[in-house]
C-alpha cells in the first residue's frame, strides 16, 4: 500500500468515526433537525416586515363629508379603523396604551377650506416604538392624505397631463416576506453550525482525553481535523437539503431560479472554509462551555455585519467597510443570486472569491494554531 492510499484510508476511517460519534449525540442531532426545520418555518411564517391591519383611530372635529371620506380611505390590508376618539386626551391615551398605532385628527373647518380651495391640514400621530412599522404607517398615511388632497382639488377641473408610475417588481413579484426571512434564517443556521459543530467536535476530544491518543497515533494534525470538518459539512448539507426541499419549497413556494447543484457546492465550500473559525475557537477553549461562548463571540459580528438585517448602504460609512470581512456577507449575495435571481456562478465570482479568501485564511490560521498547540 503506497503512502497516498494509506493516507486516504486513514482519512476514511476518521471520517466514519466522526459520523458515528455525532450519531451517538441524540441531543445535538435533535437540535440540528429542529434548527433546519421548525426554526426556519417559524422565521419564514412568523416574521413579517410589512404593515398589516395597523390599528387606526380618527379624531374627527369637523364632522363633514370630506372628513368622513378621508377617514374611509384608511382600509385593509394596511390599516384597520377601530373607531372615533372624542378628544386629544383620548388620542394620547390610545397611543400610550398601545391600542392605536396611528391617530388621524381632522380639525374643524376642514371640509369648508377644501370647498373654497384654501390650504388646510390634518394631524397624523404615529406610534414608532417599532421603527420599521411606524415608518411604513406614516409613509402610507401620507400617501393617502396627499392623494385625497389632489383628487379634491382637481375635482370639476379640466384634467391635466399626469405621469403614471408603473412599478415592476423583480425576483419577488408578490413581495413575500417568507422568501427573504426563510432564506436568511437558513443562511444564519448554516453559519452557526459551520462554526459550532467543528469547535464542539474538537473540544470534545479534549474533554474526553482522546486528543492525546490521536496525537500519538500515526496521524497528522490535518488528518485529525479534516475528517471533523468534512463530516460536519456533510451533516450541514443534509440539513440544508431538508430545509430547502422539506420546508421552504413546499410550505412557502420559495423559488430556485438558479443552479441548485451550484448552490450546494458553494454551500459546502462556505461551510468548509468557515469551519476555520470553529477550529480557532477549539484551540483556545478548554471545554464545551467555553467553546460555546467563543462561538457566540465569533458569530455575533459575522451575523450583524452580513447585511441580512441592515443593508450596508444604511450603515455608517466606517462600519460598512467591515461588512467585507464577514464571510456571510458574500454567502448571502451568492445564495440570493442563485435561488431568487437565477444568476450564474460566473456572475457571482467576485463574491465567491471574497468568501474563499476569508474562509481559507481562517482555516489556515486554525490549522496552524492546532499544530503549534498539539504538534
Amino acid at each position: 500500500m503506497n503512502a497516498l492510499s494509506l493516507w486516504c484510508l486513514q482519512l476514511k476511517v476518521m471520517f466514519g468515526k466522526e459520523l458515528r460519534q455525532l450519531g451517538r449525540d441524540r441531543v445535538l442531532l435533535a437540535f440540528i433537525v429542529y434548527a433546519f426545520t421548525v426554526d426556519i418555518f417559524l422565521a419564514a411564517s412568523g416574521v413579517s416586515l410589512q404593515l398589516k391591519l395597523a390599528s387606526t383611530y380618527v379624531e374627527d372635529v369637523d364632522h363633514s363629508s370630506a372628513s368622513r371620506e378621508l377617514a374611509s380611505r384608511f382600509l385593509p390590508p394596511y390599516f384597520q379603523l377601530q373607531g372615533e376618539l372624542a378628544s386629544e386626551r383620548a388620542a394620547d391615551a390610545a397611543l400610550s396604551s398601545g391600542r392605536a398605532m396611528l391617530v388621524l385628527t381632522v380639525p374643524a373647518g376642514f371640509g369648508e377650506d377644501l370647498a373654497r380651495g384654501e390650504p388646510t391640514h390634518v394631524q397624523l400621530q404615529v406610534d414608532t416604538s417599532n421603527a420599521v412599522l411606524g415608518f411604513l404607517a406614516a409613509s402610507y398615511a401620507e400617501q393617502i392624505v396627499a392623494r385625497f388632497g389632489l383628487e379634491t382639488v382637481d375635482a370639476g377641473k379640466t384634467p391635466l397631463p399626469v405621469i403614471e408610475n408603473r412599478t415592476r417588481v423583480w425576483f419577488n413579484p408578490n413581495q413575500e416576506d417568507s422568501w427573504f426571512m426563510g432564506i436568511s434564517e437558513l443562511l444564519n443556521v448554516i453559519t452557526i453550525f459551520s462554526v459550532l459543530l467543528p469547535a464542539a467536535a474538537a473540544v470534545r476530544e479534549k474533554e474526553r482525553g482522546t486528543i492525546e491518543q490521536l496525537l500519538v497515533s500515526p496521524l497528522t494534525p490535518l488528518q485529525i481535523l479534516l475528517p471533523k470538518v468534512l463530516s460536519m459539512t456533510l451533516v450541514i448539507l443534509a440539513g440544508t437539503a431538508l430545509a430547502l426541499f422539506g420546508v421552504l419549497r413546499p410550505c412557502f413556494g420559495v423559488p430556485m431560479a438558479g443552479s441548485v447543484p451550484a448552490f450546494f457546492a458553494l454551500t459546502a465550500l462556505y461551510v468548509f472554509t468557515s469551519a476555520g473559525f470553529g477550529l480557532l475557537a477549539a484551540t483556545v477553549a478548554r471545554n464545551l462551555a467555553q467553546a460555546g461562548m467563543l462561538t457566540i463571540l465569533i458569530l455575533a459580528p459575522m451575523l450583524f455585519l452580513s447585511g441580512a438585517w441592515t443593508p450596508p448602504e444604511a450603515m455608517p460609512e466606517w462600519l460598512a467597510v467591515f461588512t467585507h470581512f464577514s464571510p456571510l456577507y458574500y454567502f448571502i449575495n451568492i445564495s440570493f443570486g442563485l435561488l431568487l435571481k437565477g444568476q450564474t456562478v460566473a456572475a457571482l465570482w467576485p463574491s465567491v472569491l471574497g468568501m474563499m479568501a476569508l474562509g481559507m485564511a481562517a482555516f489556515a490560521a486554525g490549522l496552524l494554531r492546532f499544530r503549534r498547540q498539539f504538534g
